[in-house]
């Protein structure tokens, strides 16, 4: 719809060679070959040849011929070309554009174009293709042949598929919490070095648990063209912890599964999910059906949401979406949520994801900037207050989660409490701590969720890639009596849930009251809510208690063992609870960048630095967070080491094993903070140095060389605050740089 549809099937037509599958981030050549239509292209007439906009294959350039991703561009009359390739020039999702304009000179009918990416000729290894796998991806032309910047698609354009390299990486899933005898599934799955499942497997791997798990088999084998193996029917008869490792042949472990509990009973059982994310029908990748496919049978969701931009899902669109998510959902085994994402400027409200609680919803638009079809623009809500008054008088059931994507939700110009429920403090776009402490600042009382935002067609196991994400997608875990529609949302309205950034990982938090406390069905700010009285709270309560004091329990289960747990009363930390002490340090030294630029699109932060020892020598060295394969951590000798990072408010770092733990000192340069300090002067509490931006720093500190705390108990007795809420909540970090947040309980005036 937003280019001119003037005679297509005239405009010339485009070719490709070679065709076929390719491997997701390898290095590539292509010859595309435009030959002019009955019109040819008039002088300073132009074609566009475009990429998905949130595809990361390597940015073109047109400079050196010897370097990576090198393109040439000749026409076949010599006609003078000008050429320049901009991430941003073009109509979405088509964003990432060669622009070939005739600069001098015409096309005639027969005419040709013809453009060599990744041209090999003169030394370039070729182009490196996107990191994510892709069964049309399109090399999208267009042509403005009259000279007017007036472009026509071509009805056709070249295509290729991009499909999984070998694997490098296992993973094995399994519930988080099961009864005794109670059966439950194993999911084995293996990666490419980009994070995706590879059908490029033929292996057996052993298995073993920390204790009898009846119908566990001793091995598994993936053979070529499996994408996973699930494992059904097992179960645990004995209470307790259940660990399951995959081992090589030679004894190598290969993962180690997420923890599971196995309990005696439980009222209410963990379910994970990810709420947030587009296909290709918007600015995302693949068919909306591979999406929620992918989410079953590849992630291993329990929970999925679509959340396609509003202004870019017409009618049909929307339809199919609806037809799709009814398809999918079986409760009991899968739960689809019904909704999209309004995508308002920020300064009409910023980024909303609406949730239905069944099909058959009207699609309520921030705009119709790429939806021709007007006859539903009387529905649109141009503010985020224009939304949650549409909602609260035509669907009133209707769940609302602001978030940071491209724009922010700005909750200071908006927010409905009897829709939003929960702020987003984690995606694939970074992570955004600073929505809850707004949130709680402005006296709004919400709980967290995470979730991938994933535009690369990996809902639940969305990766960074290689390029602006600077972070793997999130996840929700919801805490429900069963998995069904109606069951999540009435988690979320309670805000029974937390969320982490990838990892699965068991997190209890629980406030105990010395009298009984007035536990609140809904926020006792609106009108309606009813209270009872309880002993005991978990995370996302509301209540009233006339004591001062509350008694706050943690009890957690890392996917990894644990670096810190920070004890919150709002936005002050109370304390950090590390499961070690002063006597267990050693030789290892942790250093961490962490931050954003600011809260808009350009909250890219780059860290490329370089670190030195002086009196002293490096053992070993490990990364932190270094999520795209293209950026590393380089040791350069005994002395000195090297890295390229990028964090987008998460935070990335590495560990350095000493000679002499305590001799020396540690170097460190980056463009936003540069420090020198003595090695024994760091210890267990953070050495930490601003950088400016939004939460930008450096901090250096120490931990035990080897950490095997993947459990952790908290008990404290918390003074509360008169006269204002009290949000109790925590804050998670695991030594391989996962992080999570419980939904605060609150306790209120």
């Amino acid at each position: 719809m937003p280019h001119l549809d003037y005679l297509p099937g005239e405009m010339g037509r485009a070719e490709i060679e070679p065709k076929g599958a390719f491997e997701a981030g390898s290095y590539q050549s292509f010859t595309l070959t435009y030959t002019a239509g009955k019109f040819g292209i008039d002088d300073t007439g132009s074609i566009k040849i475009g990429f998905r906009q949130q595809s990361d294959t390597a940015p073109l350039q047109l400079a050196d011929p010897a370097a990576p991703n090198y393109v040439s561009v000749e026409a076949s009359n010599n006609a003078v070309l000008k050429v320049a390739f901009d991430p941003k020039l073009n109509i979405r999702p088509w964003g990432r554009v060669l622009h070939i304009r005739v600069q001098r000179g015409y096309l005639r009918a027969g005419d040709r174009i013809v453009v060599r990416y990744g041209d090999r000729r003169f030394g370039s290894p070729g182009l490196r293709l996107q990191t994510f796998c892709e069964r049309r991806f399109t090399f999208k032309v267009f042509v403005d042949a009259f000279a007017t910047y007036e472009f026509t698609e071509l009805p056709q354009s070249p295509e290729i598929a991009i499909v999984p390299g070998p694997p490098v990486t296992w993973r094995a899933v399994l519930p988080t919490l099961r009864r005794a005898g109670e059966g439950f599934r194993l999911a084995i799955k293996a990666e490419d070095l980009w994070g995706n499942p590879s059908d490029r497997v033929d292996t057996t791997v052993r298995i073993r648990a920390n204790r009898k798990v009846d119908g566990l088999p001793a091995s598994a084998t993936l053979r070529p063209g499996e994408f996973a193996r699930v494992i059904d029917g097992l179960a645990v008869r004995e209470p307790g912890e259940v660990q399951i490792e995959l081992v090589s042949a030679s004894g190598e472990r290969l993962a180690r599964a997420n923890p599971l509990r196995v309990v005696a009973a439980a009222e209410l059982r963990p379910y994970w999910a990810d709420m947030h994310g587009q296909s290709g029908e918007t600015v995302g990748t693949n068919p909306a059906r591979d999406y929620f496919a992918f989410g079953r049978d590849r992630a291993f969701l329990d929970v999925i949401g679509h959340q396609g931009n509003d202004f870019q899902i017409t009618p049909e669109v929307w339809a199919e979406l609806e037809r799709l998510s009814a398809e999918f959902d079986a409760p009991g085994r899968f739960v689809t949520l019904p909704g999209y994402e309004w995508s308002g400027n920020t300064g009409m409200g910023g980024d909303r994801n609406v949730y239905f609680a069944c099909e058959g919803r009207a699609i309520r638009r921030s705009s119709h900037a790429l939806v021709a079809d007007r006859a539903d623009a009387a529905a649109d809500c141009h503010t985020a207050r224009e939304l949650h008054a549409a909602l609260v008088r035509h669907d009133p059931d209707a769940i609302v989660v602001p978030h940071v994507g491209g724009r922010y939700a700005d909750i200071a110009v908006a927010h409905e409490p009897r829709l939003e429920h929960s702020v987003e403090v984690h995606s694939a776009w970074g992570t955004f701590e600073w929505m809850l402490t707004d949130a709680l600042a402005l006296g709004y009382r919400v709980g967290v969720v995470c979730n991938s935002d994933g535009h690369k067609g990996r809902p639940g196991a969305s990766y960074a890639g290689a390029g602006e994400f600077g972070a793997i997608g999130g996840l929700t875990c919801l805490l429900m009596p069963e998995l069904s529609r109606a069951a999540v949302f009435e988690c979320l309205r309670r805000r029974h849930h937390y969320g982490t950034t990838g990892a699965r990982l068991i997190l209890d938090v629980r406030a105990r009251f010395d009298r009984p406390a007035a536990l609140f069905d809904r926020n006792p700010a609106l009108p309606g809510a009813c209270s009872r009285p309880v002993g005991e709270a978990m995370m996302g309560d509301i209540l009233r208690t006339e004591d001062g004091e509350a008694a706050l329990a943690v009890d957690l289960v890392g996917s990894a063992p644990i670096e810190r747990v920070e004890l919150r009363n709002g936005g002050e930390t109370l304390e950090v609870v590390r499961p070690f002490g002063e006597a267990q340090l050693g030789r290892r030294v942790r250093v961490i960048w962490e931050g954003a630029e600011y809260r808009g699109r350009g909250r890219q932060t780059t860290w490329d630095g370089r670190a030195s020892l002086i009196g002293n020598r490096i053992l070993r060295a490990s990364p932190v967070n270094f999520l795209n394969a293209e950026k590393r951590l380089a040791v350069e000798g005994p002395t000195a080491l090297s890295w390229r990072s990028v964090t987008t408010g998460n935070l990335a770092g590495f560990d350095l094993w000493l000679e002499e733990p305590r001799a020396g000192e540690l170097v460190i340069a980056t463009p936003h903070a540069s420090v020198r300090l003595a090695v024994e002067e760091i210890g267990i509490e953070d050495r930490v140095f601003e950088a400016g931006g939004l939460g930008r720093r450096l901090r250096v500190f120490r931990l035990p060389e080897e950490n095997a705390a993947h459990a952790l108990r908290i008990e404290r007795r918390l003074r509360l605050r008169a006269g204002a809420d009290n949000a109790l909540y925590v804050a998670l970090t695991q030594e391989d740089g996962h992080r999570a947040w419980s939904s605060p309980i609150y306790l209120v005036p």
